[in-house]
């Protein structure tokens, strides 16, 4: 109680002198306090102290406030208030260390700041030792591509669907960013085909010379192309194993159908949609893998048309390829007139070409 009368009294004979190098003494010797003490506060001493340093940092030159968001960035019980205002400083020295260090910074201010502020501090954002998805999307949205590639290259950044689909669409153009893609260990293994199939013969190369203990696998995948890599990179992905084994039990059961397979694209299932395909289309897993993969759709339309497939159908696995590789060339009507112009006997002439051409390659 002494100290929170202390605290008042301090605050109140700062506003009566209204003096900027007062008030900036003042909030030095508050902060020290709080710097001093913490870890030991109550939500209520906290909160006491989130309202006298607000008041305080109102109006003080920015070295003072530069140094204020300084002391208090590391600390893990900072007040909340003080440091969504010092995150929103249009002051680079001020909001940096705040976005890049502070672990008590809420999602919500993190996402605002992208939103609105400059591309430095979008950069301090993409530095942080951990990002959730609802940031890094705005990162790899708004951010140039310093932000980006920080961001690609953080290992504590989660990236959702929307992020990983941006960041293949701007590693089709950097293939400085499509390496620092394909070292990510969690990227999902859709991504990884895509980066794969637009990189160059060069670029390739430096896949494998940016990871020796991948040099045996990516050798082999190297000299045997995409087939070898969705092959290996399929036989090593629990999901694909997961969503196989599902998709045969429904086959076992009678329940595999189109309207399955419609589901699975509406909803992203990138696995399920593929095996499901595979499966209905009598085609290899890695045929259909790499047109769901691929920026032109007519390999899917000609597909669908062989199978009869409904357009609803037809436009659920062309948003599903439009979702996985980034592409914004989507045009439903344009796709859906050249469906319906395709001649169904034709469609089915093309496919069992390229069955008979996969299976005698020995393509999996």
């Amino acid at each position: 109680m002494g100290m929170q009368q202390n605290l008042i009294e301090q605050l109140e004979e700062a506003l009566v002198h209204k003096e900027i190098g007062r008030r900036a003494e003042t909030l030095r010797r508050v902060t020290d306090l709080f710097v001093s003490g913490s870890g030991r506060f109550t939500v209520e001493q906290i909160e006491l102290f989130d309202d006298v340093l607000s008041r305080l940092a109102e109006e003080i030159e920015l070295s003072a406030r530069a140094a204020f968001g300084a002391r208090l960035a590391p600390l893990s019980d900072a007040p909340p208030r003080v440091l969504r205002g010092l995150a929103l400083d249009d002051a680079i020295e001020v909001a940096g260390p705040i976005l890049s260090l502070s672990e008590r910074l809420d999602d919500a201010t993190l996402v605002e700041t992208a939103r609105i502020k400059s591309q430095n501090h979008l950069l301090a954002i993409a530095r942080r030792k951990v990002l959730a998805e609802s940031v890094t999307d705005v990162l790899v949205d708004r951010g140039n591509r310093e932000v980006v590639h920080t961001a690609a290259e953080n290992a504590g950044a989660r990236f959702s669907e929307v992020g990983y689909s941006a960041l293949v669409e701007k590693a089709g153009r950097d293939g400085d960013l499509a390496l620092t893609m394909w070292m990510r260990p969690e990227i999902p293994r859709q991504s990884l085909l895509t980066i794969f199939a637009q990189a160059s013969e060069s670029l390739r190369a430096r896949f494998e010379a940016a990871d020796p203990t991948k040099a045996g696998v990516l050798t082999d995948m190297l000299a045997q192309a995409s087939n070898q890599i969705q092959t290996a990179s399929r036989e090593a992905s629990p999901v694909y194993v997961t969503a196989r084994s599902h998709i045969l039990s429904l086959q076992r059961a009678g329940k595999l159908n189109e309207e399955q397979l419609a589901n699975f694209a509406r909803s992203g299932k990138f696995d399920e949609a593929a095996i499901t395909l595979s499966i209905i289309g009598d085609l290899p897993i890695g045929v259909v893998e790499r047109a769901i993969t691929s920026e032109r759709m007519e390999q899917i339309l000609v597909l669908a048309k062989s199978l009869d497939l409904d357009w609803q159908t037809v436009e659920a696995i062309l948003q599903l390829q439009v979702r996985t590789n980034g592409s914004a060339s989507y045009e439903p009507d344009e796709c859906r007139a050249t469906f319906e112009r395709l001649q169904s006997d034709m469609a089915k002439k093309a496919v069992q070409f390229l069955r008979l051409r996969e299976r005698a390659a020995g393509c999996h």
